[in-house]
């Protein structure tokens, strides 16, 4: 109940002011619990127990937030995913988490819910036994049997939410978040962003994203701050809510901030503070200077991944290469990648990860190898392998250096390049693929390909061809943008 427990205390101390706002409407704080009350009825009736995980494939709405407080009043498990995800993966992740329910916008010509396997990896599948819409809104709840999970006697043991990211392979991973976890990324962000009850947060980062739901939603909520929901990623909208609201705090991504940068603006803002917190480093050079120049601000650099929350924050903004010290007592260390021994201060090497705010990581499958930690996981002391290469600094600053494994990230997203490959080369008369992201001045990251043809293939391939049967297979920011077909890969 560790959600529901902050909303309650915002409602003895803010009452009738606002909590949630979206486009031409608001919630206060009472009206937010009067909501979250009746959708929680509206849960237990509907059959929803404490334990149980509830799928919410959303967008920034403020059903969002008020679904993810009802499940959290009956200590059930928020598990948030993209609206976007593809009817295989969504089958691959019923598989890993069985879900008790999926709560869904209405689908593109009434496609159905897959069925869920009655257990991990089994082929009989499980029908929902009830589908039924929320009542006053559009919103369609299907229930599937399952068995109930017992929950932890330590309250800060139990499960506040799973949220989902990629694995090494471009596979679903769940990844279980206690209370604790929760409970340690708020103190921890609060602290180092100085955010209270007086903030006002613009989230334009998707929820369903860990570091919208942590660093937007959770830490808000800890705080007291005035939410501001936005589902349109347009820029000079953005930048006009930010003006408009005095906003004080606007989590991104570098393609967000960069975009802004660009924007005509003939003054600075004029309330303070307004921190932009860019997800894994901050702008750059002469994006960096353009952005200070128009809006009397930087960018504020943090590293967040679904594992571990929010690592590091350069809270000053004076490093743009850097992501920042570690927050609270976060513990991070760098190891050489071929002894595995400590890196020296400054030298390149694997990151490891330990803190209260790393995830246990319950739901992950370790295999059972002697001597090796795959990354992703666990070692038998906590600490948790990143797969990124970084330095340290004298002073504590983390700077990233790349991966270890072809994992790259897209507006808060993992795409493994090997998954992406893989599907383009299933793709007739396809000898080899070769993915890659480039940054376009306009649209941000994106996926690439170049596409070797079979030799004894006498039918022309076309690209565009590839990049529908990519999209029938693929999640939408995994899909090529381009396919470029050659005679050889570099």
């Amino acid at each position: 109940m560790l959600l529901y427990g902050w909303l309650e205390r915002a409602v003895k101390e803010k009452g009738g002011t606002k909590a949630l706002i979206y486009r031409d409407t608001y919630l206060s704080w009472r009206g937010l619990m009067h909501r979250v009350k009746r959708r929680a009825t509206e849960f237990k009736t509907a059959g929803v127990r404490s334990g149980d995980l509830v799928g919410l494939m959303l967008g920034n709405v403020p059903d969002f937030v008020i679904l993810s407080l009802a499940l959290s009043k009956l200590e059930a498990i928020p598990l948030p995913l993209d609206p976007t995800t593809s009817t295989r993966e969504l089958e691959m992740l019923m598989s890993l988490a069985p879900l008790r329910a999926v709560i869904t916008r209405p689908r593109g010509g009434d496609a159905p819910l897959p069925d869920a396997p009655t257990k991990p990896g089994g082929a009989t599948k499980n029908p929902p036994e009830s589908r039924k819409r929320l009542q006053g809104t559009l919103l369609s709840c299907s229930v599937y049997t399952t068995e109930q999970r017992k929950l932890p006697r330590k309250k800060e043991e139990r499960i506040a939410v799973v949220l989902v990211t990629g694995d090494s392979a471009g596979d679903p991973k769940p990844v279980e978040r206690t209370c604790a976890n929760l409970q340690a990324e708020a103190d921890q962000v609060c602290e180092a962003l100085s955010l209270d009850g007086e903030d006002r947060v613009l989230l334009t980062v998707p929820l369903f994203q860990s570091f919208g739901f942590d660093v937007g939603m959770v830490s808000a909520l800890a705080a007291g701050a005035t939410i501001y929901l936005e589902d349109e990623i347009a820029p000079s909208r953005i930048i006009k809510l930010v003006r408009e609201q005095k906003v004080t705090l606007l989590p991104g991504g570098r393609p967000l901030f960069n975009q802004l940068s660009r924007l005509p603006a003939n003054r600075p803002l004029a309330h303070k503070p307004a921190r932009m917190l860019s997800l894994n480093g901050g702008l750059k050079s002469s994006a960096l200077d353009t952005f200070k120049d128009k809006y009397g601000v930087g960018t504020l650099a943090c590293f967040h991944t679904t594992e571990t929350s929010t690592v590091s924050i350069d809270s000053k903004g004076r490093a743009p290469s850097s992501v920042g010290k570690p927050l609270g007592t976060t513990e991070v260390r760098v190891t050489n990648a071929k002894t595995g021994k400590p890196a020296g201060t400054g030298r390149k090497g694997i990151l490891w990860i330990r803190g209260p705010a790393v995830s246990p990581l319950a739901m992950v499958h370790r295999p059972a190898q002697e001597g090796s930690v795959p990354v992703g996981t666990l070692d038998d002391e906590g600490w948790y392998h990143s797969g990124d290469f970084a330095t340290v600094d004298r002073t504590g600053k983390i700077t990233l250096q790349g991966r270890e494994d072809d994992l790259v990230g897209i507006d808060g997203k993992r795409v493994a390049l090997g998954e992406v490959e893989g599907c383009i080369e299933m793709y007739p008369n396809v000898s080899r693929a070769q993915a890659r992201v480039i940054t376009d001045p306009l649209g941000g990251p994106m996926v690439v390909a170049k596409v070797v043809v079979k030799a004894k293939s006498k039918k022309k391939i076309d690209p565009e061809a590839i990049i529908d049967h990519c999209a029938r297979n693929l999640a939408p920011y995994k899909v090529p943008r381009r396919v470029e077909i050659v005679a050889a890969l570099s």
